[in-house]
């Protein structure tokens, strides 16, 4: 066996800093995400998706003018080809994960800008690809239930339209209005699992649509993307608030994951959750199910001593009750994330574009060496 070099290794790339970034800057320690500058406190509570997606794209704040140039845009991209929706169609028994990341790569097919690397057509390409990704979610979870699939309403906002080509008519505002939040929760997080793959992407000087492809793939794993999904499959196998300290201690006991709780980067509270647990608590009360969110509430005082070692509620903790509550099917709560995500991997994927370098780190071979070769009528 080879020799093992007396070198440092970085197993998950832990803490390696591979470039500089202008997107978001987050604060592990104490729980802080900005995105370009801005905190996701105060986008959360007095920002839109659409100018979220703005700020994002164009490094700064729109007005007025520019955000209404900048919304007519998206609303003009929704459509999808008949030929893309037809794919849909053939792959519909597929999980909505592998539809969306297999619709994105068809629709690479009818951009006009697909094989331009520019600035300005990646921005392009990622505006009409955040426009579509929901129409493409919706249209699935229709098609899937043998119903048609519902074609988007310019009038309506990013948010509520996502909604009513969901279910078919145009949803309670105060529903929009946590759908826009999520999706402004989601929209960047510095380099994640789904970003590095974008960026790796990108840095073989692959287009847009090569690099989201791979996000969505990368995002389906249960390690990265698929955790609120599990938090309320987690919730409905404790079923009641009284259930929560005994069904947290035997899972712990096996070796267990508590999910909804731990991060990479996060060792407090994830900022984000901050933003969802008044909303879970007051959606299930408006829709007459509480108990869901005392569930949680119950696991979450479970939990608490495990703070003191960074294992920390994250944003999946209540996004999943949220979706759950909104009659979402649960199989779609990581397409969800992917849909508000599009911007983040657009932005990640100028910024490698913009001073690129081929992503390829190595690794160390601890194998046999040199060993003789038997020809196969010897062995």
């Amino acid at each position: 066996m080879a020799t093992e070099q007396k070198v440092q290794i970085h197993r998950g790339l832990r803490d390696v800093l591979i470039d500089r970034t202008r997107s978001s800057f987050i604060d592990g320690d104490v729980g802080k995400l900005l995105y370009r500058g801005y905190n996701i406190d105060d986008l959360a509570t007095k920002s839109t998706f659409e100018e979220t997606i703005y700020l994002l794209l164009y490094s700064e704040l729109p007005n007025r003018e520019q955000l209404d140039a900048f919304d007519a845009e998206l609303r003009a991209n929704r459509a999808l080809p008949e030929e893309v929706l037809s794919v849909i169609s053939i792959t519909q028994k597929s999980h909505p994960m592998d539809v969306l990341r297999t619709a994105v790569s068809a629709l690479s097919a009818f951009d006009p800008d697909t094989e331009d690397n520019s600035a300005e057509a990646t921005l392009r390409k990622g505006i009409r690809l955040t426009a579509q990704a929901s129409t493409i979610v919706a249209a699935h979870a229709r098609i899937r239930e043998g119903k048609q699939p519902i074609a988007p309403n310019s009038s309506l906002s990013h948010a509520s339209n996502f909604l009513y080509m969901l279910f078919g008519e145009e949803p309670d505002p105060r529903d929009a209005k946590l759908m826009d939040k999520d999706f402004i929760l989601h929209a960047e997080h510095g380099i994640n699992a789904s970003s590095f793959g974008a960026r790796v992407t990108a840095s073989t000087q692959a287009d847009l649509h090569c690099a989201v492809t791979t996000g969505v793939g990368v995002l389906k794993g249960p390690s990265h993307g698929g955790a609120a999904e599990e938090v309320m499959k987690m919730a409905l196998e404790i079923g009641d608030e009284s259930n929560a300290a005994a069904y947290v201690a035997d899972l712990r006991s096996k070796g267990g994951r508590v999910m909804g709780f731990g991060h990479r980067v996060y060792k407090a509270v994830d900022p984000r959750s901050i933003h969802l647990m008044d909303d879970a608590r007051d959606l299930g009360v408006r829709k007459g199910q509480p108990g869901w969110y005392s569930i949680l509430e119950a696991v979450a005082k479970v939990m608490e001593p495990y703070s003191r070692r960074g294992i920390c509620q994250n944003v999946d903790f209540f996004s999943g009750a949220i979706y759950y509550l909104l009659d979402i099917p649960e199989d779609l709560f990581i397409s969800i994330f992917a849909m508000g995500r599009i911007p983040g991997w657009t932005v990640q994927v100028m910024e490698q574009f913009d001073n690129n370098i081929l992503l390829r780190p190595r690794l160390l071979y601890v194998g046999e060496m040199d060993v003789e070769y038997v020809p196969i009528d010897q062995r």
